[in-house]
């Protein structure tokens, strides 16, 4: 019987995170794990500069590895792909609990979690950046726990009167994947999308007159746009 894409999607991410309790010798496994981490640093260049139907053979060359080895970790290029997806999102969550957990005012969180977005978005193949959507649903939890700790840094902020309360959760995480994804022929993309942080964040902050030229996206359906493409590809 043929295995559904879901399924191997399924245990290559429950993989990922059994490596350190793998009964393999120490310095095998740490081995493992720098393969790995090699073969997604490249996957991820490779996606973002050719797009998600790049060869697996420049990736595995990319990383230094050979294509046996990438194949043995990961059986089909929608299950390196999903581990992508997961771990680009492993990456934003935990900018997304940094701001959350941080005793800081809420637009200053908000300011370190865009910041990190910026540094790091050479590693990040996200939906909203063409990568592909995620089926598995450890994936969509991550997703959906990135949503549920910015809004409750957003909520922080309509209380301390730092952050005007029409911004939503989805406002600030389109943003993110605006600056992470860098623009043809401008030089050091990291200081000019901290520039533009800049600005946005002061229209951001709580005193500033006018309204958002259009209603606002409330929590949930936040969350139902962001979904929504998962719903229609299904999970088998």
């Amino acid at each position: 019987m043929r295995t559904s894409r879901a399924a191997i999607i399924r245990r290559v991410i429950e993989s990922e995170g059994t490596d350190n309790k793998s009964s393999e010798p120490r310095e095998l496994r740490r081995d493992a794990a720098a393969n790995r981490d090699r073969v997604l640093a490249a996957a991820a260049v490779a996606v973002r500069r050719e797009g998600a139907g790049v060869p697996l053979a420049t990736i595995a060359a990319d990383a230094g590895v050979g294509v046996g080895t990438l194949y043995r970790r990961y059986p089909s290029r929608d299950a390196l792909l999903a581990a992508l997806t997961h771990r680009s999102f492993q990456l934003v969550l935990e900018a997304a609990h940094r701001a959350a957990d941080s005793d800081d005012t809420a637009i200053e969180c908000l300011r370190g979690f865009i910041q990190h977005t910026i540094e790091h978005g050479a590693d990040l193949v996200l939906p909203l950046h063409g990568g592909p959507v995620p089926l598995d649903q450890d994936t969509i939890a991550l997703r959906t726990e990135v949503h549920d700790n910015l809004e409750q840094v957003l909520h922080r902020g309509r209380q301390d009167g730092t952050i005007r309360h029409e911004v939503t959760a989805l406002d600030v995480i389109v943003f993110g994947a605006l600056l992470a994804q860098p623009l043809l022929h401008v030089p050091d993309w990291k200081m000019m999308a901290s520039r533009q942080a800049a600005i946005y964040f002061d229209g951001l902050a709580a005193t500033v007159d006018g309204r958002l030229p259009v209603r606002k996206v409330t929590a949930k359906q936040g969350r139902d746009l962001l979904a929504r493409t998962a719903r229609h590809e299904g999970v088998h």
